[in-house]
């Protein structure tokens, strides 16, 4: 996905992932969101635009999807269509889990 490149464009740096959910229209224009004013809104946008990329394909391949989900190591992603837009929602997941240990006595 052509999104992921933006976020290693840019100098190598730690930032935290997106997190929270994007509206986009049937154009791909963002509509509403709850991800951090942090993140550019134009990575969200593009972000958008993959995902009906995505849902338009499926549909001319004649399998047209409701939903679907992505998983990358670090990022989970769900989209919903909803009549030519899209509902996308954001996971960061934890690369470590913590562990948790009982004290020895």
């Amino acid at each position: 996905m052509g999104f992921l490149k933006r976020f290693f464009r840019s100098r190598a740096a730690v930032q935290q992932l997106p997190a929270g959910s994007v509206a986009v229209d049937r154009n791909g224009h963002v509509v509403t969101y709850t991800v951090s004013s942090a993140y550019p809104k134009e990575l969200l946008r593009d972000i958008g635009q993959e995902v009906l990329s995505l849902f338009r394909e499926a549909r001319a391949a004649q399998m047209p999807l409701a939903e679907v989900s992505i998983h990358f190591t670090s990022l989970h992603i769900t989209a919903r269509e909803l009549r030519g837009g899209a509902i996308i929602f954001l996971f960061p997941q934890a690369a470590f889990s913590p562990i948790t240990t009982k004290p020895r006595l």
